[in-house]
């Protein structure tokens, strides 16, 4: 299957193959989107495809290079940038040369960030790894990364040249890491697509099972309807606001829990948070909440902010959200399961009740 993200000139592909780990190799020697190639992954996923990679550029005749970094959230830093452009620049990489993302919404952001700013600007690949970055974060152009104050307040909007996705590698990612990719998973059926949301229901076992035909279809689906977002709507000046859903109170928890809550997990909790905020709010109807609540509850997600997590350091962070505007915190808030709202204008004393 492939898709476009429609961006005019910056339009780029998203592949999505089982097994096309092997045949990337082949595809960017045609797309010549770089003279050489730098990967960056982390120490696990380098370990697990970084090998196999590199030997499918270097089949097709490609000059390839891989740089490692420390997994997890704590290492996306700006002292992780630096170290890493150290390293691109010792080896000799300019601005004829390129960057391939190999892992997951970590690596994506790090290396997109990095492609942004290195050289002032290199082309980069994205090869995502994880449920989570195969239907959300590989797409789109966010890079980022994190500073003391909050979640990815550094960044650039950097779009990729091309999104390679192998639905294959999902079967080496732990059960805990594949539901937080489903969190992302429903956040879309529950912004855009009632269906989706069905389909999501009546095929919870096959998802869960990682059927092939199944999961290529799930991934397509949201892949979709990222792309037509994005196209509408790049910079996050209107429509695409709505892929922050669940997003806004979700970040503020995890980064409350100093990141020991996986970000799937953090973003199911912000979604039961916002759907209760809109039935205070009187947006949403309490049934249609409900609904909302089972299905994440179907797929093992977390629904409830953990009691030892400080609220008032929640609110302190939900005030550094990068989407405040003016010292007010914007919310998405779903109107129906498929559709759904941005306010600026939601009394503190509400989210008070839901942060309860």
């Amino acid at each position: 299957m492939e898709l476009q993200v429609g961006l005019g000139e910056r339009s780029y592909p998203i592949i999505i193959q089982a097994g096309c780990l092997d045949k990337i190799g082949d595809d960017l020697a045609g797309k010549m989107i770089g003279r050489k190639y730098a990967i960056i992954a982390d120490d696990k996923v380098a370990g697990l495809y970084g090998e196999q990679l590199m030997q499918s550029l270097k089949d097709s005749g490609q000059d390839v290079k891989l740089f490692t970094f420390f997994q997890g959230e704590s290492s996306k830093t700006l002292t992780t940038i630096g170290e890493l452009a150290s390293k691109l620049a010792s080896s000799g990489f300019d601005r004829n040369d390129a960057i391939i993302a190999l892992g997951g919404g970590v690596t994506g952001d790090l290396a997109g960030f990095l492609a942004s700013s290195y050289m002032r600007g290199i082309p980069f690949v994205q090869i995502p790894t994880t449920l989570l970055a195969q239907v959300d974060s590989s797409v789109g152009g966010k890079t980022g990364v994190d500073i003391p104050e909050g979640k990815n307040l550094v960044g650039a909007f950097y779009q990729p040249r091309a999104v390679y996705i192998d639905i294959d590698v999902l079967k080496t990612l732990p059960e805990k890491e594949l539901l937080g990719g489903l969190g992302e998973v429903i956040k879309y059926g529950v912004i855009r697509d009632s269906n989706f949301v069905d389909f999501l229901v009546a095929e919870r076992g096959a998802i869960l099972d990682l059927d092939k035909i199944i999961i290529e279809k799930l991934v397509y689906i949201c892949c979709k309807i990222k792309a037509e977002v994005v196209s509408e709507d790049e910079r996050e000046g209107g429509v695409r606001r709505i892929l922050n859903f669940g997003h806004t109170i979700g970040h503020a928890v995890e980064a409350a829990s100093n990141f020991s809550l996986i970000h799937g997990f953090a973003v199911s909790i912000g979604m039961v948070a916002a759907s209760k905020l809109a039935v205070l709010a009187d947006l949403l109807d309490e049934k249609e909440c409900a609904q909302i609540i089972k299905i994440l509850k179907q797929y093992k997600m977390p629904i409830e902010i953990p009691k030892e997590l400080d609220r008032q350091v929640i609110k302190k962070y939900l005030l550094a959200d990068k989407k405040a505007i003016g010292g007010k915190v914007i919310y998405v808030l779903p109107t129906r399961i498929g559709s759904t709202c941005i306010s600026d204008s939601i009394e503190e004393e509400l989210v008070d009740k839901v942060l309860l």
